[in-house]
């Protein structure tokens, strides 16, 4: 079981390759560990899967906002959130090769101890390493200001939070959410796309009222509503879990991760915690300025507790290419959700040497782009083309024959069952669409 389930991952990176959607950072120069590029397929699925948590978390909803902030912050607030002293991994390093390895992780630490084969493997005394990555700002040698690029997005929320209650019409309760870059310094980077250096995060943080039971209440809301929302993409919900902290963050005064069952064994893809008033009380600490907000019906002020909710975009792309792959004798494809499959459609002429096939093929092709991302492909024979589009998980092959010539007929394929169906062009549209929304 244990050789199936890797044999699955080595498929997945092929496949990524293959077909566009993950390329190894800087290849033609040997690659960079822990640094991945995205192709054409790539792109989109993280685009959709976007577009879908935001449409779902801020479009939807009346009580959250959105903000982008800078990678780049004042470094004094990574001293006020605990960052530049706390945010470091225990590691220890193997004798033999020197590799390191978070101290708490004895699956991997037991895992490189058999690449040695039988050699008795000595680990130095676990030491602690600062994971934010350093850069500097200034255009003289010497006299540059040392940066940081942020380890995570959650400070930029938090340093603008005055500024966004200032600005609109926000009231506790209410949510900030944000979608963006962030850097470690991983030691031990891997899992493809599981562990990276620069990776995306997505993340809400939602202000309450400082009251226990307002906490609890919360939490457990936060907790089932993105449990739904991994469902809502078609995952396997037997492939899910929660699993609670054992050991809470400094910050924290509840932590639960919802984890994914890996070829490897569960592990996190989306955290959910109550950190309470750290980030904004530490910062009103720091910068001299107020965080507390007024309670219009008594007169109060006070300063939030925040339910953050927390997902790598990264890891849940990876969640959705394993829990989507299919493999049936010569056949391979994603059975990716409509809902964020790169492509929606793609569009075939049945032949690529009849100018009349190929032409009306472009006239289907560019109507339907203005409503979905479709494809085009005219290379080679029919079943190579529908292969090309399982494998990238496109839902709907629309090929343009002579029936579509003669009565306005095109043949619509499905990915999943493979069943053909005729449909007129002018119903084409309105046919996609109710598959699509169904």
């Amino acid at each position: 079981m244990k050789k199936e389930k890797n044999n699955l991952m080595e498929k997945i990176i092929s496949l990524c390759k293959r077909r566009g959607f993950v390329f190894p950072g800087s290849e033609i120069y040997g690659g960079i560990t822990g640094m991945w590029d995205y192709g054409p397929a790539g792109v989109l699925l993280r685009k959709n899967l976007k577009d879908f948590w935001w449409k779902e978390l801020v479009q939807m909803r009346d009580d959250m906002v959105g903000i982008d902030a800078a990678i780049i912050m004042n470094p004094r607030a990574w001293e006020a959130s605990g960052h530049t002293s706390s945010f470091s991994d225990p590691l220890v390093e193997c004798k033999i090769c020197h590799l390191r390895f978070r101290h708490d992780k004895e699956e991997e630490i037991a895992g490189h101890e058999n690449t040695h084969k039988g050699k008795k493997v000595e680990w130095t005394e676990p030491q602690q390493f600062n994971l934010l990555v350093k850069t500097y700002l200034g255009i003289i040698e010497g006299k540059q200001q040392e940066v940081f690029l942020r380890g995570e997005i959650t400070n930029g929320v938090s340093v603008n939070f005055k500024n966004i209650v200032n600005s609109t019409r926000v009231k506790i309760p209410f949510g900030i959410a944000q979608i963006g870059k962030a850097f470690r310094n991983e030691i031990t980077p891997g899992g493809f796309i599981f562990r990276d250096r620069e990776f995306e995060q997505m993340e809400t943080q939602f202000f309450i009222k400082p009251i226990k039971e307002e906490g609890e209440k919360w939490f457990e809301y936060w907790k089932q509503n993105r449990m739904e929302f991994l469902l809502s993409l078609g995952v396997n919900k037997k492939k899910f879990r929660f699993k609670d902290h054992e050991k809470l963050a400094h910050y924290a005064k509840a932590a639960t991760d919802i984890e994914y069952e890996y070829p490897w064994g569960f592990d996190e893809i989306m955290g959910i915690h109550n950190r309470a008033d750290w980030d904004l009380s530490r910062h009103q600490e720091y910068s001299g300025e107020k965080m507390e907000v007024l309670d219009t019906q008594t007169g109060e002020t006070f300063i939030p507790w925040d339910i953050e909710t927390s997902s790598g975009v990264d890891r849940l792309m990876l969640v959705l290419l394993l829990d989507a792959y299919r493999e049936e004798g010569e056949r391979i494809w994603l059975s990716l959700s409509v809902k964020i499959a790169p492509y929606k459609i793609a569009v075939f002429p049945l032949l690529g040497n009849k100018p009349e096939l190929i032409d009306k093929a472009k006239e289907v092709f560019n109507e339907l782009k203005k409503d979905y991302m479709v494809a085009w492909d005219d290379r080679g024979n029919i079943g190579k083309r529908y292969a090309a589009q399982d494998e990238i998980g496109t839902p709907y092959c629309v090929t343009v024959d002579f029936d579509t010539l003669e009565k306005g007929e095109v043949t619509v394929r499905d990915r999943d069952t493979m069943k053909q169906e005729k449909v007129k062009v002018e119903d084409l549209k309105k046919f996609i669409t109710e598959k699509i929304y169904a």
